[in-house]
């Protein structure tokens, strides 16, 4: 079955819970965060899903590595669905800009889990979700990754991406080496 991305529902929520059980999280930087995932499903399914899709950011605040807090800005997440579950990618926006604030990285975040991995589903996955960035207004997106992570790269490249520049991330978020990449959406707009 061809990849597809489906909004988070009842249907593929057991997909989820097994790849968290199974150790895979969407959270490279905070392990606790499957665990945590897993309790708030576990307690309130419906509540769960419903934090999953938050365009208008009602969610609550996000925890950072380092366990500090933020406010959460606009975003929806999509399941990475071939017939069963194979990761997640998120979309996050500030209305109005295509600046972000500092403690968000990128506009695009995606996780594969490692027994779907090698298959292309990342980049199958990013090229889905340009057209749903540029439908919020977005004039590009920005996305991010360490420096040593070569399948990242390619899967960004591989739609368009073009190296802005090298940094290192925040304490907060890990202080690792970094490469920042943009991805027309609206030539026009660079």
């Amino acid at each position: 079955m061809e990849l597809r991305l489906e909004p988070p529902s009842v249907e593929h929520l057991p997909g989820l819970v097994d790849a968290l059980r199974r150790g895979w999280s969407p959270d490279n930087l905070r392990p606790e965060a499957a665990g945590e995932m897993l309790a708030k499903i576990a307690e309130d399914p419906a509540a769960f899903l419903a934090t999953q899709d938050d365009p208008d950011a009602r969610a609550g605040d996000i925890t950072l590595p380092d366990g500090s807090k933020v406010e959460r800005i606009p975003g929806l997440r999509r399941f990475l669905w071939d017939g069963e579950f194979c990761g997640v990618i998120g979309l996050r926006w500030v209305r109005g800009t295509a600046v972000l604030p500092p403690h968000v990285q990128g506009h695009i975040g995606y996780a594969v889990a490692p027994w779907k991995r090698r298959r292309g589903y990342a980049t199958r996955a990013l090229a889905l979700m340009l057209p749903i960035a540029r439908d919020r207004g977005l004039p590009w997106v920005d996305l991010t990754t360490d420096e040593d992570n070569i399948a990242s790269q390619r899967t960004i490249l591989a739609n368009g991406g073009q190296l802005v520049g090298r940094f290192t991330k925040p304490a907060a978020l890990g202080g690792a080496p970094s490469l920042k990449y943009r991805i027309a959406l609206d030539t026009d707009a660079l």
